[in-house]
């Protein structure tokens, strides 16, 4: 089979097609034939030495996948031959809080992750998907949907008549617009571009604010809002937008750590306000597979569809990640394998 496989050091350049054997399922386990995959900044972050600088085995990058079981290992019942399956992000979070040991089961690293033709995953470590969705679709909801819908539905507990901030239109920020209109809530979404602005409102963001032509974000939220703030911010910047995150909140509203796209050290952090508005910082990290599951239930029930940027062939992979690191995707970036 074809994988794409990082060896040898890090950076793209490292990030070389390989023939390896097809894996034979063991116990409990399944033998998957990939059908695509969708990219998350995370796999940069691997392939760049973020996460593991001091890896030295090979590994096959990424996160997010989907396929068709194709074989089934001694003992494995719990899904049959041909049905379309994702694998879960972390491998060993069924339910309930996650642990310190939870953390070494994730895809893409430590473990191997999908960007190969054929992969083996336990019966555990997969989900069904909605069968409306078409592959590429599917491939986006292990990492960002989940993600999104965790910080919306599980901790968030967002409800009718709430407002939710979103900042960007990547894909965690797109799913995270779709599940709170899905909740009956007010989107307000920031972007740099007006053009992703209106688009974003075309999948019912109630209001825009562009962050370049109006730095004090949090002001325009407080204006929207009559002065009371969010309800609920997910905030993906990090550094450089939890002091704004916090100012643009409700009394006793909540923050969403999601994503550190400017940086993961917050320098001058505002106590005084976050106490003020007693403010609740919860951190994400994806979540479990009865979210997965739980996320996947709502998806169907309400035809709802991931928002897909571009899509590549298996055999241009580095491509699809050169796309990536642009930053200028509106969705998901997605291999068909």
């Amino acid at each position: 089979m074809k994988a794409f496989r990082l060896q040898d050091g890090f950076g793209l350049d490292y990030v070389k097609e390989v023939d390896l054997p097809i894996p034979a399922p063991g116990p409990n386990q399944v033998l998957i034939q990939v059908k695509a995959v969708s990219l998350n900044s995370r796999d940069m972050g691997v392939i760049n030495g973020f996460y593991e600088p001091n890896r030295t085995e090979p590994l096959i990058p990424v996160s997010d996948g989907v396929g068709r079981i194709v074989a089934l290992g001694d003992g494995a019942a719990k899904f049959q031959i041909g049905e379309r399956v994702s694998g879960i992000f972390t491998q060993s979070w069924a339910s309930g809080e996650p642990t310190q040991e939870n953390w070494v089961s994730t895809l893409g690293s430590p473990r191997d992750g999908m960007l190969a033709e054929y992969v083996v995953l336990p019966e555990e470590g997969v989900v069904r998907i909605p069968e409306h969705l078409t592959d590429e679709e599917a491939a986006a909801l292990a990492c960002a949907g989940v993600t999104a819908w965790h910080a919306i539905a599980e901790e968030g507990q967002v409800k009718a008549g709430d407002v939710v901030v979103v900042q960007g239109t990547g894909s965690v920020s797109l799913f995270a617009l779709q599940f709170a209109k899905l909740l009956g809530a007010h989107v307000i979404i920031t972007s740099s571009s007006d053009e992703k602005l209106e688009r974003a409102k075309a999948l019912g963001a109630d209001y825009g604010i562009n962050y370049q032509t109006t730095p004090e974000w949090d002001q325009a939220v407080l204006a929207y809002t009559q002065g009371r703030g969010a309800d609920h911010i997910v905030d993906l910047g990090g550094a450089s937008t939890l002091n704004r995150s916090i100012s643009a909140l409700k009394v006793g509203g909540q923050v969403s750590i999601v994503g550190i796209l400017s940086g993961a050290e917050v320098e001058d952090f505002a106590i005084v306000p976050a106490i003020i508005r007693k403010a609740r910082l919860q951190a994400i990290n994806v979540g479990s597979r009865e979210m997965f599951e739980r996320m996947n239930r709502a998806i169907e029930q309400h035809s709802l569809r991931p928002v897909i940027d571009k899509t590549f062939p298996f055999a241009q992979s580095l491509d699809a990640f050169r796309y990536l690191a642009q930053g200028s995707a509106f969705g998901k970036i997605c291999i068909a394998v």
